[in-house]
C-alpha cells in the first residue's frame, strides 16, 4: 500500500514535469548520479525514489541564483536529503524485527552504469551492510570520496561543513569499516566465479560443495521484516549455514524456480513463484580463504514487492 502511494506520489510529479522541458531534461541527464548517490546512501529502492522526487521539487522551484550547475545543485541536494531521510530511518531499523538488509537491485550487473563507479563493491549487499555502522555524515562523505572521486572542498560544501571536518569525517568512516570489515572481496573475475559456483551449488542442493566453499567463520542474515520467525538471528558456523541455506533452497525449488541473475552488480540467487519475486540470495566473499563468508537473504515482501 505504501509503495503504491508512493507510486501515485511520482506519477503526479512526472506529470508536473511537461511543463518545465529544460528542467526534466537536465534532471534526467543527471539521474544515473543521482539515484547511485540516494541508493548507496539509503540502501533502498524506494526511499531512493523519494528522494529523488523531493530533489527534482526543489529542483523546480530553484532560482537562477542557487544554481551554480545542474549537477552541483542536484548532487548536492540529493545527499542532504539522503542524510535527513537516514537519520529518521536510522529510528527506524533500531526497532527493526530481525537483521536489516538492504533492498535488492535485480538485473543489475558489472556493466550497468550504477555499478560503473571507482569502488567496484559498493553496490554490494555485504558493502550497504558495512555501510551501516556509519553515520549519515560519515556514510555521505565517505560514498562521496570513495565511491564518486569528490575533491574534500567540495564535500564540505555538500555537508555545509569544513574541509578539514571533511576530511575527519572521511577517515573516520574508514576505520569504522576497517574495524568491523570482514575480508570480503569484490566482485572481481575469480571472486565472480567461485560466488557463481556458491550459488549453482545453492540451486542444486549441492551439500557437500556447499560445505567446502564456505568459510569457517561463515554466518548467515535472513531480513524477513518480522514476517519470518526463522529469519531473526543470524546462523553461524559452516555446518549450521550449509544446512540452513540447502534448506531454505529446497523448499524453493519445491514451490517454484531458482535462478542465477544479476544483483547489485554481481549475482545472486533469485526464488519466484507465482510469477512473483519472492526471495534474493547473495554473498560475500573472503578474499584470504576465497570461500563464502556471508550470506544475505532478503525475503521481505515489503522490499521484493516491485521487482
Amino acid at each position: 500500500m505504501e509503495r503504491r502511494s508512493r507510486a501515485r506520489r511520482r506519477e503526479s510529479m512526472f506529470a508536473r514535469m511537461s511543463e518545465s522541458v529544460d528542467h526534466v531534461a537536465a534532471f534526467g541527464e543527471h539521474r544515473p548520479l543521482l539515484f547511485s548517490i540516494a541508493y548507496r546512501m539509503l540502501g533502498s529502492v524506494a526511499d531512493a525514489e523519494d528522494v529523488l522526487q523531493d530533489a527534482y521539487l526543489k529542483w523546480e522551484r530553484a532560482g537562477e541564483a542557487d544554481v551554480r550547475s545542474p549537477r552541483d545543485y542536484l548532487a548536492t541536494t540529493v545527499t542532504r536529503l539522503a542524510v535527513d531521510h537516514l537519520r529518521s530511518a536510522r529510528v527506524r531499523r533500531e526497532v527493526y524485527v530481525g537483521p536489516w538488509l538492504p533492498e535488492p537491485l535485480v538485473g543489475v550487473d558489472a556493466r550497468d552504469p550504477l555499478a560503473a563507479v571507482t569502488l567496484a563493491e559498493s553496490l554490494s549487499t555485504a558493502f550497504l551492510v558495512l555501510l551501516e555502522r556509519l553515520t549519515p555524515t560519515q556514510r555521505a562523505a565517505y560514498l562521496l570520496r570513495e565511491v564518486f572521486g569528490y575533491e574534500y572542498a567540495d564535500i564540505a560544501r555538500i555537508l555545509e561543513g569544513t574541509e578539514a571536518n571533511a576530511r575527519q569525517l572521511v577517515q573516520r568512516a574508514k576505520r569504522h569499516i576497517a574495524e568491523g570489515r570482514p575480508r570480503f572481496e569484490p566482485a572481481s573475475g575469480r571472486a565472480a566465479e567461485l560466488t557463481r559456483s556458491f550459488l549453482d551449488a545453492c540451486r542444486t542442493g549441492e551439500a557437500d560443495a556447499l560445505v567446502e566453499m564456505l568459510a569457517d567463520d561463515a554466518v548467515a542474515w535472513a531480513d524477513g521484516g518480522g514476517k519470518f520467525s526463522a529469519a531473526r538471528r543470524p546462523i553461524n558456523g559452516i555446518d549450521r549455514v550449509a544446512r540452513f541455506v540447502k534448506s531454505v533452497v529446497a523448499k524453493w525449488r519445491a514451490s517454484g524456480s531458482v535462478a542465477v541473475e544479476p544483483v547489485n552488480g554481481g549475482v545472486g540467487l533469485l526464488f519466484r513463484s507465482n510469477g512473483r519475486l519472492r526471495a534474493v540470495l547473495t554473498v560475500g566473499m573472503d578474499s584470504e580463504s576465497r570461500r563464502v563468508n556471508r550470506v544475505f537473504i532478503q525475503l521481505n515482501p515489503e522490499k521484493l514487492e516491485c521487482k
